[in-house]
């Protein structure tokens, strides 16, 4: 954590500013230390330049093994396509210059959107619940517009109201409470400022008709690191039928394959070799079938929820993860 993104922070507790104490230093940048609250006194460890408001045991612990095991696979730069820059343009609509904004990330993985906010030349805080902030800080840590810390999204270490934007994608349906995690990211947006939110869809094709929900209540107990590789081998025994199956025209070939529970990608990537396929389903079939909770939602209720929360110009419709949404937080409650 470079030294100037401490002020940033705030004790989840009290909401009171933090102290650094024991730091040590690499440069201009908290090697480790710990952040102690000015109100109740209580230490937040720094550990490998990530500030640590929760503990890394927790719900999300499946998700902090994919995206260490999988670090780079998703991203535009070791991928070779623009999937990732792509759909962050698309489900934000905010443009490529955002100079002086200050911007929150509610659930990084990786960091395969970390980055690419950057580039906009905002302050971008990334958060994660899971130790996948290791591997999005081996990848963005160094930059010095982007602050990477491990907390909670019912319980965030920063001030209320004080985000120009915040954007939550691929995580909401995979908190316990999916609703107050929604109406939490609003607190912390300021008067005006706007949110990129999605949430996977819950209709007859995407919920009813997907394998995935039949299947996971009978792998819920099942070691995180034992089903990641149960899930490898499957794939890689399914993969000649896999092969034949997506040469199925109109993506009926794709839905098939997912409904196998192999998530197979080769109408997106286009041209990826063998190998690349491969990576892309052990990653997304293991997401398939290992959260702890994945609670999708109808565009009814995720609508009702943004007029709930007071939000304006709400722009809501099916997109790249189910539904995508946008939002601008009014100047005045309306």
């Amino acid at each position: 954590m470079h030294k100037n993104f401490v002020s940033l922070l705030r004790c989840p507790e009290s909401g009171g500013s933090l102290n650094l104490t024991e730091p040590i230093w690499n440069g201009d940048y908290i090697k480790s230390g710990f952040l102690q609250s000015a109100g109740t006194g209580r230490k937040y460890p720094v550990l490998n330049y990530i500030p640590r408001f929760v503990s890394s045991d927790n719900y999300a612990g499946n998700f902090g093994l994919e995206w260490n095991i999988h670090s780079q696979t998703q991203h535009d730069d070791f991928s070779h396509f623009e999937i990732s820059s792509t759909r962050f343009r698309e489900e934000t609509k905010w443009g490529n210059n955002l100079q002086g904004e200050l911007i929150l990330e509610a659930g990084s993985g990786a960091g395969r959107f970390t980055g690419i906010a950057a580039e906009t030349g905002a302050t971008i805080i990334s958060f994660d619940y899971s130790n996948a902030v290791e591997a999005n800080f081996k990848t963005n840590g160094r930059k010095e517009n982007i602050l990477i810390i491990q907390a909670d999204i019912y319980n965030m270490p920063f001030e209320k109201a004080s985000f120009d934007r915040v954007f939550c994608f691929g995580v909401i349906q995979h908190t316990p409470d999916p609703e107050k995690a929604f109406y939490n990211l609003v607190n912390y947006l300021k008067p005006g400022g706007k949110l990129a939110t999605d949430i996977y869809i819950k209709d007859l094709l995407h919920y009813y008709c997907q394998t995935k929900y039949y299947v996971r209540p009978f792998l819920k107990n099942v070691n995180p690191e034992k089903l990641y590789y149960l899930i490898k081998s499957y794939i890689d025994l399914m993969w000649p039928l896999v092969k034949i199956i997506r040469k199925i025209p109109f993506k009926i070939g794709q839905g098939i394959c997912f409904r196998l529970l192999v998530a197979d990608y080769y109408s997106m990537l286009r041209g990826a070799n063998d190998k690349t396929l491969k990576e892309w389903a052990y990653l997304d079939s293991f997401d398939m079938l290992s959260p702890a909770f994945d609670k999708p939602q109808t565009l009814k209720t995720f609508r009702q929820w943004h007029q709930n929360a007071g939000l304006a110009e709400i722009n809501l419709h099916k997109g790249y993860n189910g539904v995508e949404a946008r939002a601008v937080k009014p100047l005045q409650k309306i």
